[in-house]
């Protein structure tokens, strides 16, 4: 995910903080007049931002699935641009894609666990068209990892591969339980452990 560095918005202060209240204590344990004292505003002033709980919810689910799908196509779309016309030595390989791909993943992981929580938690509250949106983006995200790590290991069946995302995916959204021991020791760490599980099922 691409790094900010302006100042968030009050929408956005408002989403971090009930992403966070929402992991800690579950949708239905936090009220509204909790989420707006944490980003220092009153509870009813909320509404200016959002309708409702729901509605922070589903911004929070859908957005990061779709940022998350964003970040990977902007990836690739580099890696085509290093591979282009003219490229040179050192341009992006499919290897060098699938390390993008995972760093990407890593730094969603370490930097949004409360969003992971959620996700586990609390998609089955979306109503159903945000759910079905969630579903649609995961879905094209697992295919893009999938045409890449087939690209890195060619023998590998669509299913097999399939899989290997999924699995990989759970590894890396294991953060919440993880502890921290720092964040570029555990990046290191998931991202080894990653490469690993690929080259298990590519290289059987």
């Amino acid at each position: 995910m691409a790094t900010r560095t302006d100042a968030p918005t009050r929408r956005e202060q408002i989403l971090k903080e009930a992403a966070r209240l929402f992991a800690e204590r579950g949708f239905h344990g936090v009220g509204v007049d909790e989420i707006g004292a944490a980003v220092g505003i009153s509870g009813p002033g909320l509404y200016r931002h959002f309708p409702g709980k729901d509605a922070m919810l589903a911004e929070l689910l859908v957005g990061i699935s779709d940022s998350l799908l964003t970040g990977a196509k902007r990836r690739l779309a580099e890696a085509d641009g290093a591979a282009g016309p003219g490229a040179g030595p050192g341009a992006a390989g499919p290897e060098a894609v699938l390390d993008s791909l995972i760093e990407g993943h890593i730094d969603f992981a370490l930097d949004d666990r409360p969003l992971i929580t959620l996700h586990d938690r609390e998609l089955d509250r979306l109503r159903d068209a945000d759910r079905k949106m969630v579903r649609q983006l995961q879905r094209q995200y697992v295919e893009l990892w999938v045409g890449v790590l087939r690209e890195v290991y060619p023998a590998l069946a669509e299913p097999a591969a399939r899989s290997a995302v999924h699995s990989v995916f759970g590894l890396l959204n294991s953060t919440p339980h993880l502890g921290r021991p720092g964040r570029a020791v555990t990046a290191e760490l998931l991202h080894r452990m990653a490469r690993g599980a690929f080259a298990a099922v590519g290289e059987a």
